[in-house]
């Protein structure tokens, strides 16, 4: 019972975790599209990502899950030079493919037509995601 007790606590902070990932300088300049259009854009290829998403028997919070698969999709679209990323799935088992385009003055809207830019939601559209500053 006793070391029941102390493994809750220690599953709880590794379940906090953000595991260091970081936005690149470079990728501040990239920009996730949920659900635009980016038949205008050059496809420069797709690049697949992967995380943590359990430690153990415990599964990981979602959404940070997901905020860092964006963040390292992000981290490698600006390796490939691309300007614009998309996912192309929905992630499974922490890994999650996503479409890197150029699309420099033709960049298709984050979501709502005529909208200021937003905060990018997610699929269910019941959620908002804002970039952490880590």
């Amino acid at each position: 019972m006793r070391k029941t007790l102390l493994l809750v606590p220690v599953a709880l902070l590794l379940g906090a975790c953000t595991w260091g990932i970081t936005l690149d300088d470079a990728a501040k300049n990239v920009r996730t599209v949920w659900s635009g259009d980016v038949s205008s854009c050059h496809e420069l290829g797709k690049v697949t990502v992967s995380v943590m998403n359990r430690v153990g028997p415990i599964n990981r919070n979602d959404i940070k899950v997901r905020d860092e698969l964006e963040v390292m999709a992000r981290n490698e679209a600006a390796k490939m030079h691309a300007d614009t990323v998309k996912p192309l799935a929905e992630p499974s088992e922490g890994s999650q493919p996503w479409g890197a385009y150029q699309c420099g003055a033709n960049r298709p809207s984050a979501g709502r037509p005529g909208a200021a830019p937003a905060p990018a939601q997610s699929a269910g559209g019941n959620t908002e995601t804002f970039p952490i500053k880590g």
